[in-house]
Parts: structure tokens; sequence; C-alpha cells
């Protein structure tokens, strides 16, 4: 086959044949080179030479191998057959020869067909060929495979379409681009919506638009730039401005971005806003505060209580008082539980609401629970002139429960019903058995429920305006406290209202107890045995209590010193040799941990039982405390059952040994 090389067309308008091909080489020495063999052997682009009219008149290795023809199939076949139909159809080959011819050369890119029929993308370079007339005579044809390259640069293109469609469709981000000066270059969905700014509005603008006067005064903007800049990334949080002029909390992330000359391009910006995580966090810290101030609160108002209840306590031991002054102390006395209970409630109200209240539990008559609870509901229903009415069966009513607990439940039912009703009106309370359980029934001919309130009524902070009470308020928590109370014995409690103005009734029910009453459930400890006479030693700098105490235990017998503050213990301790040291814990100077710590060292009191007192009753209190040496703790005002319980205690501790 004759070789075409790359050279002018003879006078006569025919390509040249030149088989060999002399050259000047480096140095102005002769190179023969043979252009023919150099083109033939070339595989990766197809070259080939087209005559006037578009007839392939020579064609290489990498002809065929990129378009499937050999030689003798192709030569002398016009080349538009590698075009497409469609291309065909509106003469793109004709035209690709003609602009070759009139501006010396084309370039194009496009779909061309092989020999099998499969297409493949061509870059296409044809250059007209000209004799030293000027004469066309032909055209020489560069053909390359870029398939490969369009298909990765296609799929990087709909990686890039993926992703900016992604990035335009987020909304819980603001996502946005910067240019080198902080101007806003593109705006996503997020941005539009946590910012207020349509892309209109903002393109173009400053990023220190969106940070608050005193930020952009102080430079703020231009120095996370500038950090981005250097470092790679910045990361901030404050107080950013919505178009509206609201702030809102955002987590800002700052990347500068780079060509691959390393060139600043600009930056990428992403914004969360965070206002209510703050808010969440600033709730948290608010409860820790809350917290902290009820515990302080409630050992506060424990330290009153106390000398209240020891003073009860020496009441309780004088006999011959009139029915009178037997009723009033009596009523003080369940008062002051009462009270000590909800400053025990004061202490961790986490754990009223996560059902983590310990129960006192033993045999309680709901007789018992509806006589206390109407009592302890009186100071609010006589202020509203209301009656309260019981109807409860002849046969008592047992179940398992915590007194105190059980009472403060009806104390809030009848006081939520006395909030909620007029004055002078009647609320009743109706006790039964039904199925297998004790049941309490409260009535009121109140303002009443509406029904979509029924089911979020016992939820925390819950609170129905409809109030006839010239708007008495509260915390909302009553309810939500019964509920929980009501759940840990092992019950329920349900509201039903014919509607507003009709009365509610609120409905619990109890497990029945299912054991004889114990002489401990129905005695409380009548008949126990006396505890002999111990020494015990006092310590505490409120007088009211340690006297109040003293005194109460010195009517039982005991031999009782007492020790104002820390140091003066340490000088009565060894003197005295106590059975039994109750010891406050927060005494100024020295605390209720140092002075266990020195008396601990003493060798006279290896026997004496340690009691920690203090108006701290939290798990991580009782642990402290046991940690410091103490073998009991208790909280203020401490019930006289559990200081008998304590002596009983120290008197088991001198039988081991009796030689103390």
């Amino acid at each position: 086959m004759k070789q075409f090389d790359a050279s002018p067309a003879d006078d006569n308008g025919k390509p040249t044949t030149q088989a060999h091909g002399a050259q000047t080489g480096r140095a102005g020495m002769p190179v023969d080179v043979d252009y023919g063999e150099f083109v033939q052997v070339i595989e990766d682009y197809a070259i080939f030479v087209l005559d006037a009219t578009g007839r392939i008149v020579s064609w290489n290795a990498g002809a065929q191998k990129l378009k499937g023809y050999a030689p003798h199939e192709i030569i002398g076949e016009h080349f538009s057959r590698f075009y497409t139909a469609e291309a065909m159809a509106r003469g793109w080959p004709a035209y690709e020869l003609q602009q070759a011819s009139l501006a010396g050369r084309f370039e194009d890119e496009g779909w061309r067909v092989r020999k099998d029929g499969t297409m493949f993308w061509a870059n296409v370079v044809i250059t007209a060929i000209r004799n030293k007339a000027g004469i066309l005579t032909g055209f020489a044809k560069v053909t390359r495979d870029l398939t490969a390259q369009r298909e990765h640069l296609e799929a990087l293109r709909q990686s890039e379409e993926r992703f900016r469609l992604l990035v335009d469709s987020v909304k819980d981000y603001a996502i946005f681009m910067l240019d080198p000066d902080g101007y806003v270059i593109s705006w996503n969905a997020g941005a539009a919506r946590i910012k207020g700014y349509t892309r209109e509005d903002i393109v173009g603008r400053h990023f220190s638009t969106f940070y608050p006067l005193e930020d952009v005064a102080a430079g703020k903007p231009v120095r996370e730039l500038a950090i981005a800049r250097e470092l790679g990334h910045v990361e901030d949080e404050g107080w950013r401005v919505r178009k509206d002029g609201t702030t809102f909390w955002a987590n800002v992330n700052i990347t500068a971005v780079y060509d691959e000359t390393r060139r600043l391009r600009g930056f990428a910006k992403v914004t969360r806003d965070l206002t209510e995580r703050r808010q969440r966090e600033e709730l948290e810290r608010s409860g820790e505060r809350m917290r902290q101030f009820l515990a302080t609160l409630a050992h506060e108002l424990r330290n009153p209580l106390a000398p209240v209840r020891n003073a009860l306590g020496v009441m309780q031991l004088e006999t011959g008082v009139s029915p009178t002054l037997a009723r009033s102390r009596d009523l003080i006395d369940r008062q002051v539980t009462h009270l000590t209970r909800l400053v025990d409630d004061l202490l961790d109200v986490g754990r009223i609401m996560s059902n983590k209240v310990e129960l006192r539990l033993g045999r309680v008559d709901l007789a018992e629970v509806v006589a206390r609870g109407v009592e302890a509901a009186r100071p609010f229903t006589d202020a509203h002139k209301q009656r309260v009415v019981h109807h409860l069966p002849d046969d008592p009513i047992n179940v398992r429960g915590d007194m105190t607990r059980l009472v403060q439940v009806l104390q809030n039912l009848l006081h939520n019903a006395s909030k909620f009703s007029p004055v002078d009106s009647t609320i009743s309370v109706a006790g039964r058995i039904d199925h297998q359980m004790a049941v309490l029934e409260v009535r009121d001919s109140g303002c009443g429920i509406p029904l979509r309130s029924l089911d979020r009524i016992f939820e925390l902070f819950a609170q129905e305006k409809g109030s006839q009470s010239g708007g008495e308020g509260g915390l909302g928590i009553g309810l939500t406290l019964c509920k929980s109370l009501v759940e840990m014995h092992g019950g329920s409690i349900i509201a039903s209202s014919e509607g507003p103005g009709r009365g509610s009734t609120f409905t619990f029910s109890l497990p029945l107890s299912a054991s004889p009453a114990s002489a401990t459930d129905n005695e409380a400890g009548a008949g126990k045995a006396e505890v002999p006479p111990l020494r015990i030693l006092l310590v505490d700098d409120n007088r009211d209590s340690a006297d109040s105490l003293a005194m109460l235990l010195e009517l039982k017998g005991h031999e009782v010193r007492i020790a104002y503050e820390g140091e003066q213990a340490l000088e009565v301790a060894p003197r005295f040799v106590p059975h039994l040291a109750v010891i406050d814990i927060a005494m100024p100077k020295m605390d209720g941990y140092a002075t266990i710590a020195a008396l601990r060292k003493m060798p006279a009191l290896a026997d004496t039982l340690f009691a920690a007192m203090t108006g701290f009753g939290h798990s991580s209190d009782r642990e402290r405390t046991r940690e410091a040496g103490f073998h009991a703790h208790l909280v203020k005002p401490v019930e006289l059952a559990l200081f008998d319980n304590l002596l009983d205690q120290a008197e088991a501790r001198r039988g081991n040994n009796p030689a103390v």
C-alpha cells in the first residue's frame, strides 16, 4: 500500500509519496525518517488521509484499532460512514470539511460509529492539505477515543450536580459559599430558612451582615476569615442575626477552599441553629441551680422542724393532759409529719418525677387515709366554706401502702377539687371494693374538665384555666405527683368529667392488702420493752434542737450530755464515754465530719455508736456519712420511732461488750 506523508503536494495537486525522506537533525546531521512507517505503527490515535472529496486514501494501525476496519475494507470509502445518522441528517461531515478548508483546521467532539455499530466519543482534528499553489488536495484527520474521559467527566458532573442538589435541598443547615473577600456567592434552602434571606436578597452581600453590630465593630468576621485562611478551618459559636433582626445561637464552621495551584477560591460556610440546644442547656443549668436552692431550703426548713418534732415527743410522753390539748398535740404531730415529708420532696424534685420516692410500706386502713386527708385539706376547704363528706363501707378496707403518701394523694385531690369548685359547695369522698381493688373517688361540682384535657391533666405543669376560685394558681405538679405515687403503689388513677361547668371526678384504685394486720402495723410498737438507760452525747450548734432532743431522751430515762460545737465534743466525749453520739453535720468552725474523725481516734470511744444528724437525705449524703465512719444517718426532723430504733442499736452494741 502506498504511504502518504504530511509534506505538501506536488505542483499537479497530487500528494507526494516518499518512502524515505532526508531531514536535518541535531548539529546539522542528516536523519532519515520513514514517515509512513512512523504513522502506521501509532495505535493510540486514528491517523488517516482523505482526498478532497472526503474519501479515505490511507489508514494506520490506530485507525483500525479504534474503528474496527481493516485497510482493504475502508480505503476508498467516504469518511461519513463513521458518523451517526443524526449527524448525517444535518450534513455534519460536509460541514467539517468545509470549515477545515476555509480555516485550514477544524476540531470537534462528538459521537462516532465503529464497524460493529457501537459508538465512542471522539475528539477529531481535520487539517486541510494544499499544494504549493494553494490548491486543496485533501485532508489529514486525527481521531482520539475520549469515551473513558467523557464518562469520567460526566460522572463527575453528575456527582457535582447531585451534591449541588443535595446541598440546595438541605434545610437544617445553612450551607453557602463566600468569595475570597467574604461576599456570598451561593445560598441553599437551609440558609434561607435559618437566616430568612432569599438567594436574591443575599448573594453579593458581605457575610458580616449575619453578625451583631458589636461583633462587626470588633472585627470578628474579618478575623474569622483570616484564621480560616491561615489554618484552613475555623469553628465558632455565638449569636447571629436573621433578616428580621431576631438573633439565634449558631454553630459556625468556615473552611478555606483552594484550587489545585493553592490559590484561594473562597470559603465554604456551614451554620447550624443551636438556639433550642442552648435553651435546653440553660434550663438544665437553671434546674441544677434550683435543685441546689431547694436542697439548701430543705436543710434550712429542717432545722426549725427538728426542735418542733422533739418538743412533740416530750408532749407525747406527758400523761394527764386534757383532751383538747391531746387533740391539738396530735394534730400538730400529723401536720409536722406532712410538712417533714414535703420538705423531703423539696430536696430532690427530680426524684419525685422519676418515681424514685422511697415508700414506707405497712398495712393501711383506707378509713384512716380519708380521715387524715380530709383533715389535712381542711385549711383550704374551710377557706372556701366548702364541706367534705365521705362515704365508706362499714367493714375496713385495708391496703399495703405508705400512709403519709396516700394521705398526700388524697390531700392533693381535695385541694384540686376545692380550688376549682365554687364557694359553699360540697366535695364528696367515696370508698368501695371493686374487682379486688380498693377504690377511692373524689367528686366535686366545680368547673369541670374539657374532654380534650382529660388525657393531659396528669402531665407535669398542666393547668386548666377554668377555675372559679378567683384566679388561684399553682405549680401544676399536684396531679402529676398523685399519679406517680398511686402507680408506685401498684394502682392507677383516672379523671372524668361530663364537661365544663359539670364537675370532675378523680378515681384511684389500689391493690387490697393480702396479709392480716400485725402487732407492729396496728400498735406501732406498743408494749415494746424500754431500752435501759444509755449515755448519749448530742453535738449540735442549734441549741433549740439539742435542748429539746435532750429533754426527750432524759424523759425516757437516758443520761444526756450536750456539746454545742465540735471542739466542745472533743472535751466532753473522753470523760463521758457515750454509748451513742448524735452529731450534727453542718456546724460552723468544726463540722460533723471533722468531729467524728477526731472522736474515732479516741480509744475510749471504740464501742460508741455514731449517728449523723443532718438536713440532707439524698443517697449521696448517706454514702458520704457512711464513708466518714457514721453507723447511722438521721434526717431532721427525726421521727421518734427512728430514735427508738437507734437506741436499740446502741443497747445491742453495749450488750456485745458488757464492760461499757
